[in-house]
């Protein structure tokens, strides 16, 4: 046999190998969808161990905004049960941060997607899914430290629960199931805003979002329409049922919403998600069509 023909005959042998090492053949497709998740994730905390800036402030906005509130607002508030104002707002701050985090999740996506990362990944054979997963479970980790950040900062300037360690740990649960939820908005917003600089605009929603419910002042006190609507807010929900699993006082008028706080706890975030999760997916793949 020739040089060329053994040459020829080994490199159908390396190609017949390289084929049964095909990821389709070796595992399922839920496998590498899982694995496409990772790396995403993966790519993420890379991203911020390499420019701890970001994490910094991102880590670091809560701890400013909870002292903030905490030592110079806290004097003119008033908790519902007259007890402890801090007892009260520091369950209402971990939901508003919790809530704030979808916009560094909008410019987070608007600027990958802006530097051409996101349709690099759309070239690759990668799950369609796995993008917007991986950045939702990066997101979520993030989410995780800063609430153990929030805690530690509260429980040092006096904060503390009542209730045991079951209750306050469903109480952490109930937050970060409110962040996940809107961890899709962020997602789906980023992917429909032009530039990061328009995503950042977006703190004109996000504000009122997080100001118009519970998370300072009970919404009895608000005139009747603007009650109701911050009742109605799903931050208002999460922000009670912490409150009432921490053993925190809880600011109630005695209307349904109110006194459901825990069920609505979680079914807002389950409907935000049933509702954005499929949409930011689906603006993914039709990305550049």
């Amino acid at each position: 046999m020739s040089t060329t023909d053994t040459r020829a005959r080994t490199d159908l042998i390396d190609m017949a190998d390289l084929t049964d090492l095909t990821p389709g053949d070796r595992h399922g497709r839920v496998y590498w969808a899982v694995a496409d998740c990772w790396n995403v994730v993966r790519r993420g905390l890379t991203h911020y161990q390499r420019q701890p800036v970001l994490i910094a402030w991102q880590l670091g906005f809560p701890i400013i905004s909870v002292l903030l509130y905490g030592y110079v607002f806290g004097g003119a508030m008033k908790s519902p049960d007259g007890g402890s104002v801090r007892d009260f707002l520091m369950p209402g701050m971990f939901a508003m941060t919790m809530a704030f985090g979808f916009m560094n999740t909008a410019i987070a996506v608007v600027t990958d997607a802006s530097k051409g990362v996101i349709d690099r990944f759309r070239s690759m054979p990668m799950a369609p899914s796995a993008v917007v997963a991986g950045r939702g479970v990066n997101d979520l980790i993030i989410a995780c430290s800063e609430l153990a950040i929030l805690a530690a900062t509260a429980f040092a300037m006096g904060w503390r629960t009542d209730t045991g360690i079951a209750a306050s740990l469903a109480a952490f649960g109930l937050l970060l199931l409110l962040r996940f939820c809107l961890i899709w908005v962020g997602i789906l917003l980023g992917l429909l805003v032009p530039n990061a600089e328009a995503a950042g605009g977006l703190y004109a929603v996000a504000f009122p979002l997080t100001m118009i419910s519970s998370v300072f002042v009970p919404p009895s006190t608000m005139p009747d329409w603007l009650g109701t609507i911050a009742a109605w807010n799903p931050i208002s929900s999460t922000a009670a049922a912490a409150r009432e699993l921490f053993g925190n006082p809880v600011a109630s008028d005695g209307s349904w919403i109110e006194e459901h706080s825990l069920l609505m706890a979680v079914v807002w975030p389950i409907v935000v998600t049933a509702v954005f999760a499929p949409l930011a997916v689906r603006r993914f793949q039709r990305l550049s069509r």
